[in-house]
């Protein structure tokens, strides 16, 4: 959590929305941004346009040209999403290198659960958010992650064919003509592309299964010159690599697990360290080559790769199979470690569904250029006082009720609020309006101070 308190953290903040604002340019575009970060990060149940727009405008029958506003901006307005997302991931990795090195990147896909069948690219399908078949729209995101620190640089909504084959669809959606449909592995590989061509620092690429049993996303990694640890399914096949050759007939990767089982190959590893007990499992490794058809390449030519077993205690059978392209030399304790990293990611994944219930073709990418400072709080509307200092106007013959004391934390100099009021004040700077009393010429304070700290 960063302490905003500090001047050298404050003049962060400050750049950091200020590299945002040059680069949307026009102050017209800066309000919109402002409006919308702040939706996305506030408490409100529905984070769609509209009830943003009605959120943040004063006066009822101004809310349709507010919307309108903020749909131009989401949708038409000429800003590049790729290069505010760039500059987020750039502010945030900043912060992160001064304390260790990154270690992976990773691929994940996150559901987003809804009940109608407007919003785009929702239909039913599987997701992992939900562990079953729903009605849902699916994200796909690329984390880059250090040894203590973890963020997310890209996002991509998935477009299912029932989306990109429906002109209807596409239409009252306002989707791109030139969006073709691309599976999740595709849109996965887009991304790592564009991370390499930001030249973002590298690190071993991690997916789960549903990515790593394709041979073209693996195949794509390698010639990204990038290395992977990634999950496969159990059926597919491989050649076990027995001092210089390779054994006679290729193998299901259960049925190998079985062997090596049978001949006593598992060991303990304890992989993470839990707030309440060790996390551990038995895992295997071998080294082997992929036996896919492609007669193009024979088996002696393909990569050896290492393949990890995971069997955690209890269960009757192992619960994942990665393979990984790091390198010969690499300890069975560093395989682990690196392959267990992708935990993280679907925590995160928990915690940015609780924060936010919407994404649109634009909206997401809006959304993922205010990551960082999402990462540092939520930004929220209460009966707290707002940027300016002051509490919101209660309407006329509206009851009033006793506030609950503030509870000390609230004025911790690290807290969530703290930092939430730091975000507050920098965004609306760039409104015409207080977001909160919705008076005009509203006094921002000067800085990103919070109250004193309590003494305990």
């Amino acid at each position: 959590m960063p302490n905003v308190s500090d001047a050298e953290s404050a003049v962060r903040l400050q750049q950091f929305f200020g590299s945002i604002g040059d680069e949307l340019a026009l102050p017209g575009r800066r309000e919109s941004f402002a409006t919308y970060a702040m939706g996305i990060l506030g408490d409100a149940e529905r984070k769609s346009a509209e009830p943003i727009a009605a959120r943040a405008c004063a006066d009822p029958e101004g809310v349709d040209a507010a919307h309108q506003r903020l749909l131009h901006f989401i949708s038409n307005s000429k800003w590049s999403d790729e290069n505010v997302r760039l500059l987020a991931a750039a502010h945030a990795l900043d912060a992160m290198l001064a304390h260790s090195p990154v270690e992976t990147w990773i691929i994940d896909d996150t559901g987003f659960l809804k009940q109608g069948k407007h919003s785009v690219g929702v239909q039913r399908q599987y997701t992992g958010s939900a562990g079953k078949i729903t009605n849902c729209q699916i994200g796909v995101s690329l984390s880059i992650a250090t040894a203590g620190d973890h963020v997310p640089i890209d996002f991509q909504l998935y477009l299912p064919r029932s989306w990109t084959d429906s002109e209807k669809l596409r239409q009252q959606a306002h989707i791109p003509k030139k969006s073709a449909f691309r599976t999740k592995p595709e849109l996965a590989l887009a991304m790592l592309k564009r991370a390499v061509k930001q030249r973002l620092p590298r690190g071993v690429v991690l997916a789960d299964a549903a990515y790593g049993t394709s041979v073209a996303f693996r195949d794509g990694i390698r010639k990204l010159h990038l290395n992977y640890a990634v999950g496969v399914d159990p059926k597919t096949t491989v050649w076990c690599v027995e001092g210089k050759a390779l054994s006679e007939e290729s193998i299901s990767l259960r049925d190998l697990a079985e062997n090596i089982e049978a001949d006593d190959g598992f060991r303990h590893s304890t992989w993470r360290q839990g707030t309440k007990e060790d996390l551990t499992a038995r895992f295997a490794t071998r080294r082997v080559v992929p036996a896919f058809d492609d007669p193009a390449r024979p088996p002696h030519e393909r990569e050896e790769l290492w393949l990890l077993v995971e069997w955690r205690d209890g269960e009757p059978e192992p619960a994942n199979y990665f393979l990984s392209s790091m390198a010969l030399r690499t300890s069975r304790k560093k395989l682990i470690h690196t392959v267990m990293q992708r935990w993280r990611t679907e925590r995160a994944s928990k915690t940015s569904r609780a924060n936010s219930d919407s994404i649109t073709s634009r909206g997401a990418a809006s959304q993922a250029g205010i990551i960082t400072s999402r990462s540092y709080s939520a930004a929220t509307r209460s009966s707290s006082p707002n940027v300016c200092g002051v509490f919101p106007p209660r309407r006329p013959g509206r009851i009033k009720t006793t506030r609950t004391p503030s509870r000390p934390e609230r004025h911790f100099e690290d807290s969530f609020v703290t930092v939430r009021l730091a975000i507050s004040r920098m965004l609306a700077r760039w409104l015409p309006r207080c977001p909160v009393c919705h008076q005009r010429g509203h006094r921002v304070h000067s800085s990103t101070a919070p109250p004193r700290a309590v003494t305990q």
